[in-house]
């Protein structure tokens, strides 16, 4: 049975810390019941796997109110609405059709003008094309507002389209690194920075610096740089800055890769159950980051789970990257909870349909978790095949340039090799023994190594 509650509830369940924490800041509710449930709105918007009912006590009425009340201001300070206005009033200016409301909303912006709107680029050429729209029916009244607004924030306006493209070249460098290798990315580090700090910029130029600076971090695996910008930026989400839903959850999996990297992994995992609270069309990248985090603490049943329920969306996405770290993922997840075979029949249907673009995005974790659902079935021709057919040897050179690199697919090729009668005992331990030393964490791949001990008759 439906709770009377039942629309509320599903409603509150969607609702973040930050924007639950900015609600409260600037709550001036008079009625204590509405107070009263509002704070409670923010104590289970705070909780992952945790609920306090609300009060069926309480008028209906009340949490009506308040659940528009949320949605009006929330909406008033999202940046994504306000885009959405722009760009419904950028149509009706090309198509002759703004209303004599719209021009009031435009016009009144406009005059409140202090300082660069977060898509202020986008503004500007709006305020530029009613410009046109004016002067062509003599209303000079209102054009020379406008073209005061152009020429005061013109150089601004410049300024900010040069720094797009300059973050277009950084964006070219760091992610060539991440693809290749072949390119270094940390040249960018200072200039980044300077642009995330920089109050005289527009808040999307601030924030697309800070995207590029988390991937270089990325690469590098260089977290350092990352820890004093999230709480920045932690506070201006707190204050209702730069405030979007998309933005935010954004500002979650940012905070899990950050905290994953210094083992920090309650944490991790928090802002990761936050970053899919709802899904937006980076979700799959989202689920991937924090699936992969479960993995690693050994919470195989929860992420198979977890990626169960995201499987029927990926599969719709178009970012064949997240798709293919996804099929990768939920293999491991099948692996971890002892579902060789299903692993291997998904990974074979997947390839067979996606080979090509496996090879162009992620091909190295793909083949690794593939390559080991097939050692734990004991297939060790097949994993010899498959090597020889997409030529892994011959992509592992060129991986191994990459930061922190693991030689898991060299070992498991090793290993197959061993149980072919390929090589020797000797050798097989000698190989072992280079890939532990190549390593960039020897430890790790030495536990790696003890993963597939039973498959081995050497001690590490």
């Amino acid at each position: 049975m439906r709770s009377k509650l039942h629309k509320f509830t599903r409603f509150t369940e969607t609702l973040l810390p930050h924007e639950t924490a900015y609600l409260l800041a600037v709550q001036q509710l008079k009625d204590e019941d509405r107070l009263n449930i509002l704070r409670q709105v923010d104590n289970n918007a705070r909780q992952i796997g945790a609920y306090t009912a609300y009060d069926t006590n309480i008028d209906k009425r009340k949490y009506n109110h308040l659940q528009n009340w949320i949605k009006e201001r929330l909406s008033q300070i999202d940046v994504d609405e306000q885009f959405k206005w722009m760009i419904d009033l950028e149509q009706q200016i090309a198509t002759d059709s703004i209303s004599t409301e719209g021009e009031k909303q435009l016009l009144l912006a406009i005059q409140k003008q202090a300082q660069p709107v977060f898509f202020f680029r986008k503004f500007y050429q709006l305020v530029e094309q009613y410009r046109h729209f004016l002067l062509i029916r003599l209303r000079y009244h209102d054009y020379d507002l406008i073209q005061d607004f152009l020429e005061q924030h013109r150089s601004a306006y410049l300024r900010s389209q040069a720094v797009h493209e300059k973050l277009h070249q950084a964006t070219l460098n760091i992610v060539e690194q991440y693809a290749k290798g072949t390119s270094e990315s940390q040249s960018w580090e200072t200039w980044l920075a300077e642009v995330f700090y920089d109050e005289t910029l527009d808040g999307h130029t601030r924030y697309l610096a800070l995207v590029r600076l988390t991937f270089l971090c990325y690469n590098y695996r260089n977290y350092d740089l990352l820890r004093d910008k999230m709480d920045y930026l932690d506070q201006q989400f707190r204050q209702g800055k730069y405030y979007s839903k998309r933005l935010l959850l954004n500002y979650y999996n940012n905070r899990l890769m950050l905290h994953a990297h210094y083992e920090e992994y309650e944490q991790a995992l928090y802002y990761g159950y936050l970053s899919v609270r709802t899904q937006n069309h980076d979700y799959p990248l989202y689920i991937n980051n924090l699936c992969a985090i479960l993995l690693r603490l050994g919470k195989n049943q929860e992420a198979l789970e977890l990626m169960k329920g995201a499987a029927p969306l990926v599969k719709r996405t178009t970012n064949i990257h997240n798709r293919v770290s996804f099929v990768a993922f939920y293999m491991e997840a099948l692996n971890e909870n002892g579902l060789y075979r299903n692993a291997v029949s998904y990974g074979d249907v997947f390839l067979r349909a996606y080979a090509k673009e496996v090879l162009q995005y992620r091909w190295h974790l793909f083949f690794t978790v593939y390559l080991e659902a097939l050692v734990y079935l004991q297939r060790y021709e097949r994993v010899l095949k498959v090597a020889q057919k997409y030529k892994l040897q011959e992509r592992e050179q060129a991986y191994a340039r990459k930061h922190n690199y693991q030689p898991k697919i060299p070992l498991l090729i090793s290993l197959a090799r061993y149980h072919e009668g390929l090589e020797t005992d000797k050798t097989f331990r000698q190989q072992v023994d280079t890939f532990i030393t190549q390593s960039g964490h020897s430890e790790r791949f030495r536990a790696y190594v003890r993963r597939f001990a039973h498959h081995i008759q050497s001690s590490y």
